[in-house]
């Protein structure tokens, strides 16, 4: 009788710890199964990064290298996603009308988008296979140098009204350009892919002082961005 009465909870405590056991092996299947499914997520994300930034690059080399064809030599920045056009091809200094041979510069920029651009982009013919990694905008941005100006115009006024001008002469320039869309024009947060903006002198590319140095800082940067990873869906994408 005693016997009985001992081995009855040695039982309930053998169950108990099976059921602790179970539980246990258990939750670290799930954290497995969670893990594994983050790294996976997180390596299609930085897949789909990778992707983007090397097709932005590829856009830059292929602008570079169709403009110089043309005669026009611009500076590309891979990493920042820029392509550069000094000012002293555009403008004369201190003023925000395009000269002649400024104006001849930006049609050329515009036919080498058109030519470049459509099978990144949406809402203009792609004679190709339209690339997964997709152009969101491109900022038309001013930059000046640091000194004063007289007159009732400043830097920022300045670097705004040359951005807009170049802005201006790049839709006019092909009409390809102004039809090119970041989505197809009835999906969500579908927008033209060409803007602009203004700095001034902030966003300097040389610190220095010398007229060099104030040279390089005067210019039109073309800031190209990509897409955000996730951005687009095949229920989105117009093939």
């Amino acid at each position: 009788m005693e016997a009985r009465l001992l081995r009855k909870p040695q039982e309930e405590s053998e169950s108990y710890f099976i059921s602790m056991t179970d539980l246990m092996v258990g939750l670290v299947l799930i954290f497995i199964i969670l893990l594994a499914y983050f790294a996976l997520n997180l390596q299609a994300r930085t897949a789909e990064l990778t992707g983007a930034n090397q097709a932005r690059a590829e856009i830059l080399k292929d602008m570079a290298e169709a403009l110089k064809e043309e005669g026009l030599e611009v500076t590309i920045d891979i990493e920042t996603g820029v392509l550069r056009l000094p000012d002293d091809v555009l403008f004369e200094s201190g003023r925000f009308t395009l000269t002649p041979r400024g104006e001849l510069a930006v049609q050329k920029v515009a036919d080498a988008m058109s030519q470049i651009l459509p099978c990144y982009t949406e809402g203009a013919q792609c004679d190709g296979e339209r690339s997964p990694h997709r152009v969101d905008a491109i900022f038309v941005e001013g930059h000046t140098d640091m000194d004063r100006m007289s007159g009732g115009m400043d830097n920022y006024d300045l670097s705004v009204m040359r951005a807009a001008n170049t802005f201006r002469a790049l839709k006019a320039g092909n009409p390809i350009v102004d039809q090119m869309r970041n989505l197809p024009e009835n999906a969500p947060g579908s927008a033209k892919i060409l803007s602009l903006s203004g700095y001034g002198p902030d966003r300097f590319v040389d610190p220095g002082d010398s007229d060099e140095a104030k040279a390089r800082n005067r210019r039109i940067d073309l800031r190209f961005l990509m897409m955000s990873p996730g951005a687009l869906s095949r229920d989105t994408l117009v093939q």
